[in-house]
């Protein structure tokens, strides 16, 4: 069961997202917050597997709020989605780099939705679907221009493969068979990258990717297969 917290200002909106998730046998909303202080304190009592979490709320916005789960080591586990209202919001990148493992605008299809949920849930990072994969590139690129990372030198040539596919959005499956890997070895690859770069998730794993020039947005908008 993949517990769910709901953090919207907006109760309609909870609402809507609420009777989608909670038709699905295998999702669970846990707790409701109408600001972003509220969605810290149920994220560290109920700890949750993922956090739908709003940007624009009142006392404390969801950007923070993201920020402060991210930086509990007792919240780990704690997968945080943003929700926006515009496709291209500026709050977006700078909470990818908070810790978030993705995001949505809020009109997203409830297939979408849904389909969010367990993929966060399970440590990947949303990248997809329909514009996200351009979106974060280019921030990226609007943000600063590639800047070389020395923790990147702890990797191998074969990791540093593996995490330019991270960027492109691959799955550790797609990972493994655009590589001719098992898939075994394709996430043994990717928890040692994690692990030598202090990254919370894939979606942090993007992000340095994106910074340091491995990734770039000419080539996300090429087909990676």
């Amino acid at each position: 069961m993949i517990r769910t917290v709901l953090a919207d200002d907006q109760t309609l909106v909870r609402a809507g997202f609420k009777s989608i998730l909670d038709d699905e046998e295998d999702i669970e909303v846990v707790g409701e917050a109408p600001d972003g202080q509220q969605a810290l304190e149920l994220a560290q009592r109920l700890k949750p597997d993922v956090v739908l979490m709003d940007i624009r709320m009142p006392v404390l916005d969801g950007l923070e709020a993201t920020r402060r789960i991210a930086a509990d080591d007792r919240l780990a586990a704690v997968r945080v989605i943003i929700l926006t209202t515009f496709d291209l919001d500026d709050y977006v990148y700078s909470a990818l780099r908070a810790g978030a493992g993705g995001f949505l605008v809020k009109d997203t299809e409830p297939a979408e939705l849904i389909h969010a949920v367990r993929v966060v849930a399970r440590g990947d990072a949303l990248i997809a679907p329909t514009i996200t994969r351009r979106l974060l590139a280019d921030f990226a690129t609007q943000h600063r221009a590639p800047q070389p990372n020395p923790r990147l030198n702890a990797l191998t040539e074969r990791e540093t493969e593996v995490l330019g596919l991270i960027a492109a959005g691959l799955s550790n499956d797609e990972i493994a068979a655009k590589l001719f890997l098992s898939p075994a070895t394709s996430k043994t690859h990717v928890s040692r990258i994690m692990s030598k770069l202090g990254a919370r998730d894939r979606a942090q794993l993007v992000i340095l990717a994106y910074e340091s020039g491995i990734a770039t947005p000419g080539w996300l908008r090429d087909d990676p297969t």
